[in-house]
């Protein structure tokens, strides 16, 4: 197992869109293309394939492992890739954590298993189960507003005396300081990332270039530069600077939840095809953007000058 250094992983994580097809299928070259696309734009440091924003909870075993396999091929060593294998289950996380392992991935992301709502010692097995099953790095992934449960800091604090669990994506806005209790409970190098893009400041004051390791965005498909000067200036102690690029951008990150969206993935398609790549659709029940979104979403484009010249 290699060591996990959050420095070759950088600050921006993108979590992956998946790109499908109108009829539902899974367009992988165009994923990969995508992924080739933000390597191009210098909008991220590292991929997540398969993570919330990449719908993995409506694809099969077989496209997650398909979709890992064909952008890792594409992209190769270009950029760090992380693999979201989180399940519903234990014993299927654990079968994609270890085709993970034997396609040269060396660090995979897992949420919690969703659906069923386990209590916290089902939560400890689950995870400890997949840690003791591979060599990779594991990094936990905490978002209760979608699983229905959250890892509470007791549970994270043994969880991270397995030496290969190595960090965690914390959903940051419901329970903005939950970062600090996961902070005062995790050794010094247990690496702590924010989860939401409305949260990027909040989670740094709180654990500082030290103990967050970064942000794992959605919106960096497109706003990656001005996510990169936002944290870049509050790190070198520019705080008006940071604060006045949240505000700026602030419009654009909760245009990509009108109407109770919950998952941006949908409308952060609409937001891509406005600024020049086509990533194709989301797979049902989400549903493209309205005309009235798209009017939104380009208005807020249009305060930070991203529309398609």
């Amino acid at each position: 197992m290699a060591e996990y250094e959050k420095e070759r992983y950088g600050k921006i994580l993108i979590p992956l869109l998946t790109s499908f097809c109108e009829d539902g299928r899974v367009d992988f070259e165009r994923t990969a293309a995508l992924a080739e696309f933000i390597i191009d734009q210098k909008k991220g440091d590292s991929l997540v394939l398969a993570g919330s924003t990449g719908e993995f909870y409506a694809m099969s075993f077989d496209e997650r492992v398909r979709l890992f396999e064909t952008v890792k091929n594409k992209v190769g060593d270009r950029i760090p890739i992380i693999a979201g294998v989180g399940a519903a289950s234990t014993i299927e996380t654990i079968q994609l954590a270890k085709i993970a392992e034997k396609i040269g991935f060396e660090t995979v992301m897992i949420v919690s298993p969703y659906y069923t709502k386990p209590n916290q010692e089902e939560l400890y097995c689950h995870f400890m189960k997949v840690a003791t099953s591979v060599s990779l790095n594991i990094l936990l992934y905490n978002i209760p507003i979608y699983t229905g449960v959250n890892i509470d800091p007791s549970t994270i604090s043994r969880l991270a005396e397995q030496p290969n669990i190595v960090g965690i994506k914390e959903e940051a806005e419901l329970n903005p300081k939950q970062i600090t209790a996961f902070l005062n409970c995790t050794p010094e190098n247990f690496v702590i990332y924010n989860g939401d893009d409305t949260m990027i400041l909040e989670a740094y004051a709180q654990g500082g270039e030290k103990r967050i390791g970064g942000v794992v965005s959605g919106s960096s498909h497109i706003i990656g530069h001005l996510i990169r000067s936002m944290i870049d200036n509050f790190l070198t102690g520019k705080v008006q600077a940071a604060a006045e690029m949240q505000q700026r951008i602030y419009p654009f990150l909760k245009s990509m939840g009108q109407n109770n969206r919950i998952n941006a993935a949908p409308l952060l398609k609409e937001a891509l095809r406005l600024y020049g790549f086509d990533a194709g659709y989301p797979r049902a029940p989400l549903i493209c953007g309205t005309p009235n979104e798209i009017e939104n979403i380009q208005l807020a484009m249009m305060q930070l000058d991203l529309l398609r010249k």
